[in-house]
């Protein structure tokens, strides 16, 4: 038994596709069924509640063999909160339970000198030595930052042909597509014949500059795209203007300070399993879609 949480985001919902097509004994934690894919209600059992809550990681976590784990964001909490506290209870039922194999999504920067100053990926950290400490076998996603993360400014590129983000213009850097992310994610599930602890990083087929983001995007939406440069500071007031804890604001500003100073360049990339998503294909196949969409279909997503 393979159980699976947050099976309705960008991640889960791909890694759910796959095991089902590998016929794999399902089960999902979900806050609402009906969120589920249509076709796969069926052929997964569902434990309804946040995976965040012990009551419900007791049910689902009961003759499991190996979980998918995924905190959601909560922006409401601290990094502490957000990432170890939600995850303690899974922890102690991993171990009450006897769970095997688990695989978690995390984060680039373990070992290099930013790693104790990265706010929210220190956070992020720190929730894989608390899985890791249960006893289980563990293996970290350590992931870069997402291609689905300029999703959030399809309004912006459509109107003004204008992204934002606070590295350096000229600075290359790993992303990767959740695709990606999922893909690595079931290889480990349906092959459980790895031990111990360890991370896997998912990093794309290249490091890309939000220069080279800006001259990708132009060619592949067919208009002109540049790239402004957002100061942390602009960042920090505006996410605070959204409501978010201040502790996790400030998380969010560190993780950025951190990448900005290299955090996401301390792996080496080696080859990946199978065939990773380049940037200009899923610009094409993704981005330029939501970019070419009416704003009224945009915002309904």
């Amino acid at each position: 038994m393979i159980v699976i949480t947050a099976p309705t985001g960008n991640i889960g919902r791909r890694l759910l596709s796959l095991l089902v097509d590998a016929e794999q004994e399902l089960r999902v934690v979900v806050r609402d069924p009906a969120r589920l894919p249509e076709p796969v209600r069926g052929r997964v059992e569902v434990v309804t509640g946040s995976h965040g809550d012990a009551a419900t990681v007791e049910r689902a976590f009961a003759g499991a063999d190996a979980v998918f784990w995924l905190v959601p964001p909560d922006g409401s909490r601290t990094p502490e909160e957000a990432y170890s506290g939600f995850t303690r209870p899974a922890a102690q039922a991993f171990a009450a339970h006897g769970v095997g194999h688990v695989i978690g999504v995390s984060a680039l920067g373990r070992g290099t000198p930013q790693a104790a100053r990265a706010g929210l990926v220190t956070a992020s950290l720190a929730m894989d030595d608390l899985i890791a400490g249960s006893g289980v076998a563990y293996r970290a996603l350590a992931c870069p930052s997402f291609f689905e993360n300029l999703l959030e400014e399809a309004g912006s590129i459509r109107e003004d042909g204008v992204f934002t983000d606070t590295i350096a213009p000229d600075r290359p850097v790993p992303l990767v597509a959740v695709a990606d992310i999922a893909a690595t994610a079931a290889g480990l599930l349906l092959d459980r014949s790895w031990t111990g602890v360890g991370s896997v990083p998912v990093l794309g087929p290249r490091d890309h500059s939000p220069e080279d983001l800006a001259r990708i995007m132009t060619e592949e939406l067919g208009r002109p795209v540049r790239y402004r440069r957002q100061p942390l500071e602009e960042l920090r007031s505006t996410m605070l203007g959204y409501g978010l804890d201040a502790a996790f604001v400030e998380g969010m500003v560190e993780m950025k300070r951190a990448k900005d100073e290299g955090l996401d360049s301390g792996v080496g990339r080696s080859p990946q399993a199978g065939p990773a998503i380049g940037f200009a294909q899923w610009c094409a196949q993704t981005l330029k879609p939501a970019v070419l969409a009416a704003p009224e279909a945009v915002d309904a997503r």
